[in-house]
């Protein structure tokens, strides 16, 4: 994936300034910065869910709108909190895409959510449970097991570690990790914790004030002497 983003604008204030970067096959890139600096805006242009000035290419071809399926079929989203429909159970939830395609039987739809309940290291007994009946870890383990049913060639996570205690979030960081591997996944990756980036990604793109301050890999960030990347993971200590 490729994207080029000139700018994007929010009532006359320049949200993102002259992007440009690239994700190649099966690496993770990790985006952060300080709040209010971009990252969830770049990943809503990259999904398409606001406008803005530039180029987002996605295997050699440029998105738009008549062609956003190319995308949106070949993906998965680990929402923020995870955004499981309160309404449906489980089983419901991870099968959402494949229940509105409506080629797939109820019988075939729980056969796989049996399959990415193991993948996310759950069990089976939970498949009619609501999401209030889960608790913060388990209901992002099922956000997971939504966002790879379709087995996606490309993630997008949006700080998939929010709210969860620093065990829960070992687990998580881990179990993402293995999946990414396992799948030769690409990924983007916005997240406020240095340490996840550091365990899931390659790279690391440093967001502030809508442009990239600092890019580089995860070695290189750990021994960067950039000043303004220091001080943000010494803030996060």
């Amino acid at each position: 994936m490729k994207s080029k983003i000139c700018s994007k604008k929010f009532e006359n204030k320049i949200i993102l300034n002259d992007l440009n970067f690239k994700i190649f096959r099966g690496k993770s890139i990790g985006v952060m910065g300080p709040s209010g600096t971009g990252k969830s805006m770049l990943l809503k242009c990259i999904l398409g869910l606001t406008e803005y000035d530039g180029k987002i290419l996605y295997e050699g071809k440029i998105l738009e709108k008549k062609n956003r399926e190319l995308l949106y079929n070949n993906s998965g989203m680990l929402f923020q909190g995870g955004a499981l429909f309160d309404s449906l159970n489980v089983w419901q939830n991870i099968s959402f895409k494949r229940i509105n395609n409506k080629t797939y039987s109820k019988r075939d739809s729980i056969s796989i959510v049996r399959k990415m309940l193991k993948e996310v290291e759950l069990g089976t007994e939970i498949l009619n449970n609501m999401p209030s009946e889960l608790s913060g870890g388990m209901q992002k383990r099922v956000a997971l097991a939504r966002a790879i049913v379709n087995e996606p060639r490309i993630l997008f996570f949006d700080e998939p570690t929010t709210g969860l205690d620093p065990l829960t979030t070992k687990a998580i960081n881990k179990l993402i990790l293995n999946l990414i591997n396992k799948n030769n996944v690409t990924s983007i990756i916005i997240s406020h914790d240095p340490l996840s980036i550091k365990k899931i990604c390659d790279e690391v793109i440093f967001l502030t004030n809508g442009k990239i301050e600092w890019h580089g890999s995860v070695k290189e960030m750990s021994n960067s002497r950039h000043k303004m990347l220091k001080d943000y993971l010494n803030s996060n200590r």
